[in-house]
């Protein structure tokens, strides 16, 4: 849990700081932040996903994943959480509302999905080493600050969903890392990057609305997938 505690540290730190010095940046420089961040997110999430082994089982995983996502309405949940925290924490209307919701949103779905997340949390939890979370947290906790200083203070409660996600991992790692195997975690990884894609297609740079937060059944459908075609042996 070393490494999750750290990540939440600097969640919380970067997106202080973008809510104490954000509103001295100018809009168009906020702007420009996030979209250089979106597309950033969108080369890691095409980078991840061209490491895939068979194509076909990333499509079918999100397909898979969509239809639970929706059927149990994850993405929903996690609006009308994320609500009810803006209520209770936010004293903003209107225009902040939605926007406690995006940034609590995005920054959640980005701090939690990518190989360094599921890698990292499993290494943690078996052996103690957090040198792969470590790296991640300076990562998340420079795209806290920018987040932050456009997204408001939703931003800062995604460290909720961070320390819940990953440190579940961590603590099950046990039976994760009996479980999978590289290639379940090759797909589980393309998977994730074309998450990543959507998000950044949808939140960062706002070119078209995808319920993202509703695919995220679809990572842990994909190495149920590999683990079928290898017990067919196909």
């Amino acid at each position: 849990m070393t490494g999750t505690i750290i990540n939440v540290i600097a969640v919380l730190a970067g997106g202080a700081l973008g809510l104490l010095f954000g509103a001295r940046l100018p809009d168009r420089l906020k702007q420009t932040i996030t979209a250089g961040l979106g597309l950033f997110t969108a080369s890691i999430g095409i980078k991840m996903f061209l490491g895939t082994g068979e194509a076909l089982i990333v499509l079918g995983s999100l397909l898979i994943g969509a239809l639970l996502g929706e059927w149990w309405g994850i993405e929903e949940g996690l609006e009308k959480l994320g609500a009810w925290l803006e209520k209770r924490f936010n004293r903003g209307g209107g225009d902040s509302s939605s926007r406690f919701v995006r940034g609590f949103l995005t920054a959640s779905l980005l701090y939690c999905i990518g190989p360094m997340t599921i890698l990292g949390s499993i290494q943690d939890g078996l052996t103690g080493d957090y040198e792969l979370l470590a790296v991640k947290s300076v990562l998340d906790g420079f795209a806290s600050l920018a987040f932050a200083s456009t997204l408001g203070i939703g931003v800062l409660f995604s460290s909720l969903v961070v320390f819940v996600f990953q440190g579940g991992i961590s603590l099950t790692a046990g039976l994760l890392d009996a479980v999978l195997t590289e290639p379940m975690i090759t797909e589980m990884t393309a998977v994730g990057g074309v998450i990543l894609l959507g998000l950044a297609l949808s939140s960062l740079l706002e070119i078209k609305k995808i319920r993202v937060g509703n695919t995220l059944p679809a990572l842990f459908i994909a190495p149920l997938i590999v683990w079928t075609l290898a017990r067919l042996g196909i």
